[in-house]
């Protein structure tokens, strides 16, 4: 397993076709068997949702002109991170993750129709006393730094389920000039509500201001409008995006999320994205038993090459109910 700082150079790991698990189960007597209450759960979620310190936060290049000399910037945080954040809050013995290694063949990148594997790795987390998520992360198996890649994405993705990190979502890409090495020679600032300080005092994207406890100091989460818009847009990276997409075309007839404007189409469009968020774990589950080389006709099947063209919870629906006909089959 590559390193937990998603830094590692990745040469020294060696990705098959097999899955790899790894977890920190809790000692016996931990609290493994909590159960908080639900007003600990809102204060706990709340503490999640703090934006993490802007010391930690770097830039990444997303998207370049045809020059080279300019590019999209958007924030991030590596996972170090966002284990510091629930060491913090749940004590290391207060979470455990665990990941799933599948290497697959059969995708068609397509700026050069090459078939090249991909590296999938699926991340389970848990926080004892609140529950479980987990997401997928991938990246092209060519690129050296593939399984540490692949690794903190679904780390990070599956943190996002619980409010950790969610913040970064509401940035799209900012343009920047580049040097000669495609590096940006200048950040943007953060705006303050991306920090802490801005987030505790009530500042949020936009100008969407929510309730507060007077007690916690801390927003403790009424679903406003403007809350239904933020979950439907931390869904974007769970699901990827052409199921993204996807559903908001279908559901909502726009593209951006911030263009729904009925609350109840809103809600149906959140429920529908839940919907094909849970469909992609039960597709991960599915993977453990069958392998990935199953995979691939299915995706042929319904006319498809690669998981990432899917674009609506029907067909997405179909594949899983087909991965998982072929799991049970298995002895």
């Amino acid at each position: 397993m590559s390193r937990s700082n998603g830094r590692a150079n990745g040469k020294d790991v060696v990705y098959a076709s097999e899955t790899q698990t790894t977890a920190l189960e809790p000692a016996s007597g931990s609290n493994a068997c909590q159960r908080f209450t639900s007003v600990e759960i809102k204060r706990y979620t709340a503490e999640l949702e703090v934006p993490l310190d802007p010391r930690v936060i770097e830039w990444r290049v997303t998207n370049t002109n045809q020059q080279k000399t300019r590019g999209q910037v958007v924030p991030y945080a590596d996972q170090r991170a966002y284990t510091d954040r629930l060491n913090a809050i749940f004590t290391p013995a207060g979470w455990t993750r665990r990941y799933t290694i599948h290497t697959s063949a059969n995708f068609e990148r397509s700026k050069d129709q090459k078939i090249v594997a991909k590296v999938l790795v699926s991340c389970e987390l848990t926080i004892f006393g609140l529950g479980l998520h987990s997401a997928t992360g991938e990246e092209w198996a060519d690129n050296d730094n593939a399984g540490t890649s692949a690794e903190a994405q679904s780390f990070k993705r599956a943190c996002s389920c619980f409010g950790l990190g969610r913040y970064l979502y509401y940035f799209v890409g900012q343009w920047v000039d580049l040097d000669e090495r495609k590096r940006p020679k200048t950040v943007p600032q953060l705006p303050r509500w991306a920090s802490p300080e801005g987030w505790l005092a009530g500042l949020r994207p936009c100008g969407a201001h929510q309730p507060e406890s007077a007690e916690q100091g801390v927003n403790i989460g009424n679903y406003s409008s403007s809350s239904l818009v933020s979950e439907i847009e931390a869904m974007a990276e769970p699901l990827g995006k052409g199921l993204y997409r996807g559903l908001l075309r279908d559901l909502g007839r726009v593209w951006n999320a911030r263009e729904i404007q009925s609350p109840a189409l809103q809600q149906r469009t959140l429920d529908q994205m839940r919907s094909a968020e849970r469909g992609l774990r039960r597709l991960a589950s599915a993977l453990e038993k069958t392998g990935t080389e199953a995979l691939s006709p299915i995706l042929r099947s319904v006319g498809f090459n690669s998981l990432e063209r899917v674009d609506n919870l029907e067909t997405l629906k179909r594949i899983v109910l087909e991965l998982e006909h072929v799991a049970a089959a298995k002895p």
